[in-house]
């Protein structure tokens, strides 16, 4: 039976106002954030998740843009090997004329002046070629000098492409002290460049190799992060149209609660009033 000191009903419907209240605020956040995971305790399992795929879709994102920068680099290292390959093929032209017997030794002076000046020209390349201020194929890099330079292009710390390119300035091709200034030296000279031309070729077919994977890691780096947003979107995202339904339901027993607290709150005064009738 109602009594005047403890409104039993008052106290029941300001529980269920408060449950109503925090249950409205719970799914606000939820809508404010976009996330159905607002705080542990709403899903630990979900949460743990959750956060695991998305610290693999940073390190993701992260991943390629080393392999982006990896290739941005050996495309640096490829257009200069190109430009020196074909200074090599010029220099080799150069010396087939110098072996020519209808030469003359003037001739072949002003042969060899082209001759150096594209030697020159090799090295200047070698140094000139750069990444981020670093030159790529003068052998004074790590990508040449060391052991080669390893990019992370996984989530794994072991998941890396190591590159490595040969170093191909005219010391470390041969040709640096080369001349064509005789038909002996400028036979010597075809010799040196046909092994040079060699070593270009298969420097560049190297750099074209770990080029080509790169290309495939990014494609399957995109593809991988694609996969897990959609999968972390399940786990963690919040079902607007659900979360909205369930606020307006809230929002129903929100009303109800004040009503009855409202009348629960009669309940004393009703009581007085019929002890002084």
């Amino acid at each position: 039976m109602p009594v005047i000191a403890t409104n039993t009903a008052a106290n029941s419907a300001l529980r269920y106002l408060n449950s109503n209240a925090s249950e409205q605020s719970s799914i606000l956040s939820k809508l404010a954030s976009g996330s159905r995971i607002t705080k542990a305790s709403d899903d630990a399992a979900g949460l743990a998740i959750g956060t695991r795929v998305q610290s693999d879709v940073t390190t993701l994102s992260q991943a390629a843009t080393n392999a982006s920068q990896g290739i941005a680099i050996l495309q640096a290292a490829d257009g200069g090997m190109a430009r020196i390959g074909d200074i090599l093929q010029r220099m080799k032209a150069l010396a087939t004329q110098s072996n020519s017997g209808s030469v003359t030794d003037d001739e072949r002076a002003y042969i060899d002046a082209e001759f150096q000046q594209l030697g020159d020209e090799i090295d200047g390349i070698a140094k000139g070629t750069r990444y981020n201020g670093e030159s790529l194929l003068d052998g004074t890099s790590d990508y040449v000098t060391g052991t080669g330079i390893d990019f992370m292009v996984g989530t794994d710390s072991t998941d890396v492409i190591k590159v490595e390119i040969t170093d191909v300035d005219a010391t470390a091709l041969a040709v640096g002290t080369l001349d064509v200034k005789t038909q002996t030296t400028a036979q010597a000279a075809l010799t040196a460049i046909d092994a040079a031309i060699d070593t270009i070729s298969q420097a560049r077919a190297n750099v074209g190799a770990v080029m080509s994977r790169f290309e495939f890691r990014a494609e399957n780096i995109a593809t991988s992060s694609e996969n897990l947003s959609a999968a972390q979107s399940a786990v963690m995202d919040a079902d607007v149209a659900e979360e909205k339904s369930a606020l307006s339901s809230a929002d129903v027993k929100t009303q109800a609660a004040i009503a009855a607290l409202s009348q629960a709150n009669q309940i004393p005064q009703n009581l007085l009033s019929l002890l002084k009738s």
